[in-house]
């Protein structure tokens, strides 16, 4: 999706900090039980990590959940939250896994993001601090931070909780990065659809959307898209109004709405939603594109909540704009263009990797480009040199070939296979949006596949906490 891409409304759409389509979407108040809390804590937090002569501070958002803590050596779980508003802590599997193992949880809303911003806008100067570096960087700062916090509270000194990281989506590959940089901070990590591996043109999303969607349904939607385009050129105006999008006036702008629309639901484990009513609709012999609109105004607009104005780069260019932030993260570091594969695309042709690099440009200014070789370079892509890293991914999700499938030494890798079993799976559940109270699995199509995925990497990260006291222990 457009922007990452990490839930909302009614339907609790909670947290899609771990969801990489986040700023487009309306968030509503939720349910207090979707939370495990929702009380903000807050500490002074470096603006930049990396120059010793700067030494401005902001305030940074934290939440913690201490139900479930062992005190005084049980585990602390770090729940990493990505690029949106961070509300609290989600009640999911981690809720689940905190009761399993004792644990304290803890999250920190990322910089920029949310109440955690160091600056009133968002012009291109003032986003210079906006990286995946800084981010991990706030995370050492707050572990170390809250270590020392619980040792004052405990009245003790010199004394380390086992810590053990997790994320979904970008905020899964900042629990792999996590684990990579600082090894020392922590005893393993969960990278649950961690988009580890920076694409300059991920046409592989849209491949898996085809085969996510199966050929009947791809079919349909393939021909949603050339018949739009075929009445764009004359009929553009009613044809945008007839999507609640009249306020997209270039072409490639709306057609990237409508790629978005069709994308949700492969991701998030919701495809009948999408492909009932359009496989019905041509079955029936009526016309297509009334058909997607129908659903793209009930239930993408309308259910999902997504935000027309943040398809329009007139918008996207106001230093007021949160929807500036993720996109300044694409266009500066990991990029995941989601473009047109040259062949059997179901989004149109227009949406190229010179759609997104003009639109960085237009936005941004120029001297912003996506470093996509200089960031794997850094973090080393699915050739990451780490350990203790769980990374799981859904079968049906357009993310996961930018993650690590397959498993190497100290770094096992699982797919989670059923027809529903999109982003984040293995600690959502399904469907992945809306939020389902912890993580329940029974309405996945297969829910013993997500159940054995969870029992493998629960013994992992039981086995590196044991290692961790272990070593913990020979020390003193």
């Amino acid at each position: 999706m457009r922007a990452l891409l990490g839930f909302v409304g009614s339907l609790l759409m909670i947290n899609i900090c771990n969801g990489l389509l986040t700023s487009r979407i309306n968030r509503m108040t939720s349910n207090s039980s979707s939370y495990l809390t929702k009380e903000a804590l807050w500490l002074n937090q470096t603006l930049d990590h990396f120059s010793p002569y700067d030494d401005r501070k902001f305030q940074q958002r934290y939440y913690e959940y201490l139900d479930e803590f062992r005190i005084p050596d049980g585990p602390i779980f770090l729940v990493i939250c990505g690029e949106s508003e961070c509300r609290g802590i989600t009640n999911d599997y981690m809720g689940i896994l905190a009761k399993k193992f004792g644990a304290a949880v803890v999250t920190l809303e990322h910089r920029y993001y949310g109440k955690s911003s160091p600056f009133k806008t968002f012009t291109t100067e003032n986003l210079k601090f906006l990286s995946s570096k800084q981010a991990l960087f706030d995370l050492a700062a707050f572990r170390q931070f809250y270590q020392e916090s619980l040792n004052l509270k405990l009245n003790r000194t010199n004394i380390e909780n086992p810590w053990f990281v997790f994320g979904i989506s970008y905020a899964g590959a900042l629990s792999a990065w996590f684990r990579l940089k600082f090894p020392h901070l922590t005893c393993g990590s969960l990278a649950s659809s961690g988009v580890v591996h920076p694409i300059l043109d991920y046409y592989q999303y849209d491949q898996q959307m085809g085969e996510s969607a199966g050929p009947e349904c791809k079919a349909i939607l393939q021909e949603v898209t050339q018949l739009v385009e075929r009445r764009l050129p004359s009929d553009g105006k009613s044809l945008k109004a007839k999507f609640g999008a009249a306020a997209l006036h270039i072409d490639a702008d709306f057609m990237y709405f409508l790629a978005d629309a069709a994308a949700v639901v492969f991701q998030y484990g919701n495809p009948d939603k999408l492909c009932t009513p359009m496989t019905e609709a041509k079955k029936a012999n009526e016309d297509l594109v009334d058909a997607y609109a129908k659903y793209v105004n009930e239930y993408y607009i309308g259910t999902f909540g997504v935000d027309i104005e943040g398809y329009t780069q007139e918008y996207l260019k106001k230093p007021e704009s949160t929807d500036r932030l993720w996109w300044f993260q694409v266009c500066s570091e990991v990029a995941f263009f989601q473009v047109a594969p040259l062949n059997d695309s179901i989004r149109s042709s227009k949406i190229d990797l010179r759609y997104h690099l003009d639109l960085c440009k237009n936005v941004f200014g120029e001297g912003v480009y996506p470093e996509v070789d200089a960031t794997n370079l850094y973090y080393g892509g699915t050739n990451i040199a780490g350990s203790k890293i769980v990374f799981t991914n859904g079968s049906q999700d357009p993310w996961r070939h930018a993650s690590k499938q397959i498993s190497s030494p100290n770094m096992p890798a699982y797919i989670v296979k059923c027809d529903n079993c999109g982003h984040g799976s293995d600690l959502r559940g399904c469907p992945q949006s809306p939020l389902v109270l912890e993580g329940n699995s029974k309405n996945c199509s297969s829910p013993e596949a997500v159940n054995k995925v969870r029992e493998q990497m629960t013994e992992y990260i039981d086995l590196w906490l044991s290692e961790c006291h272990a070593a913990s222990w020979s020390s003193m």
